[in-house]
């Protein structure tokens, strides 16, 4: 039999169990407990911490793709000091996710460009990083893939889509008005998802003006009474945080 026999054989059987992490790191590990004079359990144990380690990893990065962000943008990188109103401490307070486990929403407000998009970016990250589903979506192309799966007659399997996710970000709310169709289609899946999983939406509007965006006082009542019913405001009101971000870039660029 020949020498490498025995080490392709483990390859392989490393490889069928999904134990890249082992395949990868057992050898050099190996020599490295050899020299330190670490026995058999020990070294199994560090092999078994490296493969959990790394299994992690890549479900984070699954969930983190899976969530359909447009970019990757940490709270770490939020500029709080950029917009004073916006309460830090309850940011980092629902970065820890518990909101989401006791499945209650959060609905950030303010002008465009005030960082509504990034905070909600890096709420979802960190829903990501501890194990949670996330969907990430813009209120107008959410409406827009439920007509078209409605016409499909696939609008059952797609709710249910989104209705599975432990937290579903819809961005930009008010940026265009709905049509009658779309608003109560919009107001369904909110339902569906209410006490079942976390909703994250981000306005441009207050709420005294979202009857513009669903065209009935009815339905804008009903779906607020939905989201608000467990929930965290986000007051983001403050000067433009893309257009300070902008200018404090090309301030860096012109004094390197």
């Amino acid at each position: 039999m020949s020498s490498d026999a025995p080490e392709l054989l483990l390859a392989h059987h490393l490889k069928a169990l999904k134990l890249p992490t082992f395949l990868r790191e057992h050898q050099k590990l190996a020599r490295q407990c050899a020299v330190e004079g670490v026995d058999h359990v020990r070294y199994l144990a560090r092999l078994v911490e490296l493969e959990l380690i790394d299994r992690e990893r890549r479900m984070v990065e699954r969930r983190i793709k899976a969530a359909k962000f447009p970019a990757a943008k940490s709270l770490d990188s939020f500029d709080f000091a950029a917009i004073p109103k916006l309460n830090k401490m309850l940011v980092l307070e629902l970065a820890r996710c518990e909101w989401i486990e006791r499945r209650e929403n959060v609905i950030a407000l303010g002008p465009s460009g005030t960082g509504k998009t990034h905070v909600a970016i890096g709420l979802g990250l960190a829903a990501c990083q501890k194990g949670l589903s996330v969907g990430f979506t813009t209120a107008a192309a959410l409406v827009s893939e439920m007509m078209e799966a409605r016409d499909e007659r696939r609008l059952l399997r797609f709710q249910k889509q989104m209705a599975g996710y432990k937290l579903l970000i819809i961005d930009e709310l008010g940026f265009v008005p709905l049509s009658k169709t779309g608003a109560e289609l919009l107001f369904e899946l909110v339902s569906q998802r209410y006490e079942r999983g976390s909703t994250l939406i981000t306005s441009n509007l207050p709420f005294d003006e979202w009857t513009e965006t669903f065209g009935s006082e009815r339905l804008t009542g009903a779906l607020l009474d939905r989201l608000t019913h467990h929930v965290s405001i986000l007051e983001m009101n403050g000067d433009s945080y893309r257009l300070a971000q902008s200018r404090a870039q090309k301030t860096a660029k012109a004094h390197p």
